[in-house]
């Protein structure tokens, strides 16, 4: 996209949603996939399914390629208008280095099977001495 960018509101995003028309917003940038829906690897259903619509969760769980991303940037057309981008909240810095706050959460069931080890331990305290 050359020169100024083009600023669309959600409501006329909304408008194209179909296989005639098909846009989408992937992180505030609008995107014209119509002429790729049939290349679609993953199929023009998926497209279609997020038309008119901001698709940047369901972009991003499936993991696209660099190359991928490059491709996009031919069918971009404008971006989302400023007053109508999600704001995102700055993540809390904990102070610990990013290893350390990615490792600190345990998953539910350790926690479960660990009180389930306590507790054989105690019972096998109290009643086998």
């Amino acid at each position: 996209m050359s020169g100024e960018r083009k600023l669309f509101s959600k409501e006329e995003i909304k408008q194209h949603n179909d296989g005639r028309s098909c846009w989408l917003i992937i992180h505030d940038k609008v995107y014209d996939v119509t002429e790729f829906l049939e290349e679609h690897p993953g199929g023009e259903e998926v497209l279609l399914e997020l038309a008119g619509s901001d698709g940047s969760e369901s972009f991003e769980d499936v993991g696209h390629s660099t190359d991928a991303r490059e491709i996009m940037e031919k069918y971009l057309v404008g971006e989302l208008k400023e007053e109508e981008r999600v704001k995102k909240e700055p993540k809390k810095d904990t102070g610990l280095p990013t290893d350390v706050k990615e490792s600190a959460s345990i998953p539910p069931m350790v926690l479960v099977a660990a009180s389930i080890v306590v507790g054989l331990c105690a019972v096998a305290f109290f009643f086998l001495k």
